[in-house]
Formats: structure tokens, sequence, C-alpha cells
């Protein structure tokens, strides 16, 4: 939708600026009136602006990324001060002040303006990316209840609870990406600096050269005469997977169905999906949003598309009316356990309850799993690095016998 900028005298006198989105001029004027404005200017932004606006907001996400553990950090204070009474412009204006991330800072300085333009709290949030759909719709739940500093708590909850699953996950993947990094550090310097001069010596003694010897001879031809060609190879390999898989909604689809079937990462991922998919969903129950907004809501938040993708079919089964474990059932990737406990729920008017059962399980689940990956993962990098070690130690140690042979 095209967005204008505005000047626009409010109720109290004072003049006030900012942007709008409207169909044309004539809607972005009866927005602000209906607002209790009075424009005296709208223009529709410049292409030119809105391009360079695009790639100074980029070059910021990279710059100065904002940290889930920020916005746990914001979410306790807001919910702090909400509490005590403190009215929402002053409220931000605080934050505001004792937030370090300039970013941040500048996002909660909108917000404070979009306060004092009338926006309600929940649009105030939605529109900046950096609060998940979850975030705003929790937000909205809360604010239409009254109850929203007990919603920001339970928030709070999910958001901490993410933070913990992802820290384990990194915590287990850590020790092996080290481990892969420095392979790979030993492979090239033993192939670009150690076995060639030992391929000289070979040679001017006219050794007939082994085959691991010949195998590390021609990866180091390639290296030292078509290091471009591979280079350029790997960037366009690297990037075409990166479009392919990351970009379109068919190939993230199709890796995220691929990971789930990979030994030790799928039941892993599944497992932390299944505990996110609990928590969230009883939150969300307990605080008043509907079945199929939740379902719309966990869409957008489990973090894998293979699973995410099956919503769509949810809910058009619960608009025709069926329950929810039903529909479950005919979907691909949760547990018996977590329809069975569903189906509990219903039936017992628990629902809420028996969800927050199976997030404490698959809680632990996860954090056994995450054991279990870097128990399975220490003994196949011991195999792997043996077998790089052992395969250089063979190019070079098998035509130095040769060559001892000889002298003798």
């Amino acid at each position: 939708m095209p967005k204008f900028s505005y000047k626009a005298i409010s109720e109290t006198g004072s003049s006030v600026t900012g942007v709008v989105e409207a169909e044309s001029i004539d809607m972005a004027s009866a927005i602000l009136s209906e607002k209790g404005y009075i424009p005296t200017k709208v223009s529709s932004q410049q292409f030119g602006d809105a391009k360079e606006s695009g790639v100074v907001h980029k070059l910021e996400e990279i710059l100065s990324p904002i940290k889930l553990k920020e916005i746990i950090l914001f979410t306790k204070q807001f919910r702090t001060m909400l509490n005590a009474g403190i009215p929402i412009v002053t409220l931000l204006q605080i934050l505001e002040s004792q937030t370090e991330n300039k970013r941040f800072k500048k996002i909660i300085t909108q917000m404070v303006q979009d306060v004092k333009e009338g926006f309600t709290i929940f649009e105030t949030f939605r529109k900046h990316k950096i609060f998940s759909p979850l975030y705003c719709s929790m937000v909205r739940a809360g604010e239409s209840s009254g109850a929203l500093p007990e919603v920001l708590d339970r928030l709070t909850y999910i958001l901490e609870h993410e933070e913990k699953v992802k820290s384990d996950i990194k915590s287990a993947l850590q020790y092996p990406a080290l481990v892969f990094a420095f392979l790979g550090i030993a492979f090239f310097v033993l192939l670009t600096f150690v076995i060639p001069k030992f391929i000289k010596i070979f040679n001017r003694a006219g050794l007939e050269l082994p085959l691991p010897t010949k195998i590390c001879m021609v990866m180091y031809n390639v290296l030292a005469n078509y290091w471009y060609i591979l280079i350029l190879f790997v960037l366009v390999v690297v990037g075409g997977c990166y479009y392919s898989f990351f970009k379109t909604e068919k190939g993230r689809l199709m890796k995220d169905s691929a990971i789930l079937r990979i030994p030790l990462f799928g039941p892993l991922f599944q497992k932390a999906a299944m505990s996110r998919f609990a928590s969230i969903f009883a939150i969300l129950q307990s605080s008043g949003v509907g079945v199929l907004e939740s379902m719309r809501i966990l869409a957008g938040t489990l973090g894998n598309s293979a699973i995410s993708n099956q919503f769509g079919t949810l809910r058009e089964r619960l608009e025709e009316g069926q329950g929810i474990s039903a529909p479950l059932r005919a979907a691909k990737y949760f547990t018996p356990m977590v329809i069975n406990m569903v189906a509990i729920g219903e039936e017992s008017g628990n629902l809420d309850e028996m969800l927050r059962e199976v997030a404490g399980h698959y809680d632990e689940e996860v954090t056994y799993a995450t054991r279990g990956l870097a128990e399975a993962i220490g003994p196949a990098l011991v195999v792997g690095l043996a077998a790089v070690v052992g395969f250089f130690a063979l190019s070079i140690f098998l035509p130095m016998w040769d060559l001892t042979k000889m002298t003798g």
C-alpha cells in the first residue's frame, strides 16, 4: 500500500508529522481527519527516498542487530512499569533513555510518537518487524481484555523459553563446528604447504607414487591452478542454494522437510517444534486468543516450514466444525503424545493445562536430545579426523618407506 507523509494540526493545536498508509491522498486525508487531525500537507513519498531509506534500514539491521535478550528485557521492564500504573508515553520515554542499542532506541522513539498520535498499543508494536506476529497478537489480546500485564508476563515466559531452546541447540553444535573449522584449516595447510615439498623430493628420487599421494598431487594442482574457478563455483553454489532454499516458499519447504529426515538432527528439531507448539498454544488459549487465530500465529512461529505448512489444512477443518485433535491426527509431524493430550484436553475442558504438560515433557526431551547429539557427534568427529590424518600420513609415509628401501 502507498505511503504518504503528512503535516497536520492536532486537537491540542500542536503541529504533528508522520507517515500514513492509504490508497490515495484523499483517503490519507480522511484517515487523518478520523484521528482528529487537521491535515495541512499530504504528499506521496518519493521512490528514491523510499529506496534510500530501505538501504539505510538494511544497513542498520546488519550493524545494529536487536537480540532476543534485548526484547525480553524490554518486555519485562514494560510489564513492570505498566503494572505500576505509569502512563504509556512516560513508560516508553523511560525505556528509550535506558536502551543502549541505537536502532532499538530509534524504534522506541517512533513508538512514543505513534502513541502520541493516537495509535493503540497493538498498532504501535505491529509497525515494527522486531516484534513477531506472536508478540503483536498477544499484545492485542491483552489490550482488548484489559489484562496486558498478565499477558506480557506469559509472553516473557515464551521468549525466555525460546532463548533457552536455541541456546541449548547452539551449545550442542558449537563443538562440531569448531572441530570442522580447524579440520578445514589443517587440510588446507597440509595440502598446499606440506605435501608439495614431499612430492618434489619423491619425484627427484624417481619413485612410483602410490594412489594416496597421486590424489593429493591432483588436489594440489587443481587448488593452485584453478583456485579462482573454485571460488566462483562455491559462490554460485552457495548463492543458488541460499536463494532456492531460503528465499522461496517451495525451497524452504524442501529444506525443512529434509532437515526433519536427518538422523539425530531431525528428531531434535521435531521435539523442539512440538515443545514450541504446546507452550505457545497453551498461553494463547489462556490469554483468550481464538483457536483459528492461534493456528495462524503458530504457523508463523514454529520455525519449520514443513510443519507450519500443515496449519492451512488444520484451519480449514476447524472452520468446518471439527475439533483440534482430529485434524492433528491427519498431520504428518505431530507426535501421538501431542495428539492424545490435546484430545484429552478437549474432552475435559482443560486444554491449556494439557498443553503445558506436553510442553514440559518436550522441554526435557529437547534437553536429553541435545546431550545425546553432542555425545553422538563426538565419536563421529574423531573417526573423521582420524581418516583425514590417516590419508595424509599414507600420502607421505608410503613413498617415504620406498625411499628408505631404495637408500638401503
